[in-house]
């Protein structure tokens, strides 16, 4: 669940649905990695009901439902080969869908500075941009965090406790903090902490979280999310995108007993 589910209206509808790694009558869907590679991906496991359908076929089934009689034929897209049919017209690199991805380890979307190298620009080359850094002033006993995402978690997905990557096991609720600051403040690897973050004259505080020693430029902290999200203040956001800022969190760290 995330945040939109709670509170973008006075009525909410959570509609469970079939996961990826659970079986659909329907066939395979198909995912793309980091790497652009489009591939297969057919769950196994037994779904937790029955009465479980999958994601196209409930908003099919809504669509049937709203827009009867309409140029599309739902009915079609419960089949999640017919929605690839679709998409192969629709968006480039896609062309023969259906059969591609069926080939040993799916295929890979059109990159231009790989295959090329070519680049969608007027003069047909890179293009750079350079932006000046923020020049903001912190508390000197505060911390700038960054939340980000352990080995055994995609998104806000996570299929384990570890991230290997960064040595850590069993743990998510941490922060990585520089030995010196460590040593500035008086924590010791394992010390249980409170954290608060600060937005003008806003606080949000939340306790109990780990502090794990570890290899970070000093004055900077880093915790994974969804858990640090809390932290994130909902009225700091980046300009133009909008986004959340949760690279820059201004944190205040205070040792519990």
């Amino acid at each position: 669940m995330n945040r939109s589910h709670l509170v973008t209206g006075r009525e909410a509808l959570i509609l469970p649905c079939l996961g990826r790694t659970e079986r659909d009558p329907r066939g395979f869907v198909t995912v793309e990695n980091s790497m652009g590679l489009v591939h297969s991906s057919k769950g196994s496991l037994e779904p937790a009901s029955d009465a479980l359908l999958s994601e196209p076929e409930i908003i099919c089934r809504i669509g049937q439902e709203l827009f009867p009689g309409g140029p599309l034929d739902w009915d079609a897209y419960h089949e999640h080969e017919n929605t690839r049919y679709l998409i192969s017209r629709c968006i480039p690199g896609f062309e023969n869908y259906n059969s591609r991805v069926r080939s040993r380890g799916g295929f890979y979307l059109p990159n231009g500075p790989r295959d090329g190298p070519t680049w969608n620009t007027p003069s047909g080359k890179a293009q750079f941009f350079c932006h000046d850094l923020p020049d903001r002033k912190i508390h000197d006993e505060r911390f700038i965090m960054m939340t980000v995402r352990s080995h055994d978690q995609y998104n806000t997905t996570i299929y384990g406790m570890d991230d290997r990557y960064r040595g850590i096991y069993n743990a998510r609720r941490v922060v990585m903090m520089n030995k010196d600051d460590m040593l500035e403040i008086g924590a010791s690897p394992g010390q249980e902490v409170d954290l608060t973050s600060h937005w003008g004259d806003r606080t949000i505080y939340s306790e109990r979280w780990k502090v794990v020693p570890y290899d970070i430029p000093r004055g900077n902290l880093c915790s994974y999310f969804p858990e640090a999200n809390v932290l994130v203040p909902l009225e700091s956001t980046a300009e133009g995108s909008n986004t959340p800022t949760s690279k820059w969190i201004e944190i205040s760290i205070s040792l519990r007993s």
